[in-house]
């Protein structure tokens, strides 16, 4: 992510937030304090006005997105600590994964991995203590209970960039 500042000589500071690809959040602080964000989906286009804020209203939602009330777990993917290494992680499925479209009996991600399917989030559906006979698709997120080494190897084994050994 990069950040460009610049100088708007009577009116205050902009600041440019690189996103991703090439869409920018635009923030421009007006010497009186207020706040306007724009949002500019390609270079070279005019910036949509999302919102303005007062200097006051800024502070406290700035407050809030620097987590001064509250503390997200920093982590890569979702997950739970729950004793020494062993973690409960949501991994998701993807087209790629040589996951997709095998049962867990064939996946046998116990045996080649180390992990457990405890859950899989299949849409606004949640199958619970999946069995064996349970297909496995494209975009399921499937809820593991291993290590944190077992854990990582299924992130890349559901993202299509390890095959599946075992």
């Amino acid at each position: 992510m990069t950040v460009y500042e610049a100088d708007l000589p009577g009116v205050g500071k902009k600041f440019e937030v690189e996103l991703d690809d090439e869409t920018r959040l635009v923030i421009i602080i007006h010497n009186t304090g207020k706040r306007e964000l724009f949002l500019r989906r390609e270079e070279g286009a005019d910036a949509e006005k999302l919102f303005e804020l007062t200097d006051r209203l800024a502070r406290q939602v700035g407050t809030i997105m620097e987590g001064a009330y509250f503390q997200p777990i920093r982590t890569e993917s979702i997950d739970t600590v729950l004793a020494d290494d062993t973690l409960i992680e949501w991994s998701k499925v993807q087209d790629g994964s040589p996951l997709a479209g095998q049962t867990l009996a064939e996946a046998r991600l116990r045996q080649a991995l180390g992990v457990s399917v405890i859950a899989i989030q299949r849409g606004e559906e949640t199958l619970t203590n999946p069995g064996p006979d349970t297909e496995i698709r494209a975009e399921d997120t499937l809820v593991v209970l291993g290590s944190q080494e077992a854990c990582r190897k299924l992130d890349d084994v559901v993202a299509g960039d390890a095959e599946l050994d075992g």
